[in-house]
């Protein structure tokens, strides 16, 4: 396994690998890796001939500054891990080689409605700041494809965007959510949790697996207003949930309005936010 910290170095070394028609498979993460990040990256290692794995803490999508210092950092961990299931290469850049300008988040995409609700809604700046990194990360390592998670729902469907936009010949991969045995969404975020927080936690999942059996025989409004009811409990705050139009991301009023459709949901446990989705149709 290779690792790169300098911008030109890994751009030297790719270049040369795609020389040889080599394919390239990216993974952006920002450590702090579990399973979810694994499986990422086994999936570029299985279909793509060199495998780059990013380690990155964006500044500029925390639109919280406490919550970027208390962000889980885990390199040495995460390098030895990369390097024991096959990596090929890790790049791990300081935010003066991401942003040798500086870190205005100017990107020029159109998100449209896409960006304004949800998350967009209420972390300020955070897809701003998403689509400034992701732009810099892919103008560097130019990959053929792009590993992305479900669980960020809304960011890889904006990252989908980016794509068209650039007119890149990157095709993004959307992989499976992993899961805890109970349930609950693999996140750096998890480990923050304490004991207490963590097993109530899992009701996030089970309130998403009970609106995918509801969506089956009720409307969407009561699918909708059930699962509103069960996470309305103490250790609970709602940010919301909104069932959506898989491609558009625009919440929809009824089922037959849209081809796809994905409950969407994010809650603050403990004061860490947790974010879940599960495919409806």
């Amino acid at each position: 396994m290779l690792l790169f910290k300098k911008v030109d170095q890994l751009k030297s070394y790719l270049s040369k690998e795609r020389k040889k028609n080599k394919t390239i498979g990216f993974s952006p993460t920002m450590g702090a890796l579990h399973k979810g990040h694994v499986s990422l990256v086994h999936r570029s290692i299985n279909e793509t001939d060199i495998s780059v794995c990013s380690i990155f803490v964006n500044p500029t999508q925390f639109d919280d500054k406490k919550d970027l210092k208390k962000y889980p950092r885990t390199t040495a961990r995460d390098i030895d891990l990369l390097e024991s299931i096959g990596t090929n290469v890790v790049f791990l850049p300081s935010v003066e080689e991401i942003y040798p300008q500086g870190d205005n988040t100017t990107h020029g995409f159109d998100f449209g409605k896409m960006a304004t609700h949800m998350e967009g809604a209420h972390r300020t700046g955070h897809f701003d700041g998403m689509a400034q990194v992701v732009k810099r990360l892919l103008e560097i390592v130019e990959p053929n494809f792009i590993y992305m998670g479900q669980k960020d729902y809304q960011q890889q469907a904006l990252v989908k965007v980016m794509l068209q936009q650039m007119k890149s010949n990157c095709e993004l991969v959307r992989c499976a959510i992993i899961r805890e045995p109970d349930g609950l969404a693999m996140s750096s975020r998890n480990v923050r949790l304490n004991e207490a927080d963590r097993k109530t936690a899992s009701k996030i999942s089970e309130t998403l697996s009970l609106a995918k059996q509801e969506a089956k025989t009720l409307s969407l409004e009561k699918v909708k207003s059930n699962a509103l009811k069960r996470l309305d409990i103490p250790q609970f705050s709602v940010d919301y949930f909104e069932i959506i139009d898989a491609f558009t991301l625009l919440p929809i009023s009824k089922f037959d309005e849209a081809e796809s459709v994905v409950a969407c949901t994010t809650v603050r446990i403990g004061g860490i936010r947790l974010l879940d989705n599960m495919i409806l149709k």
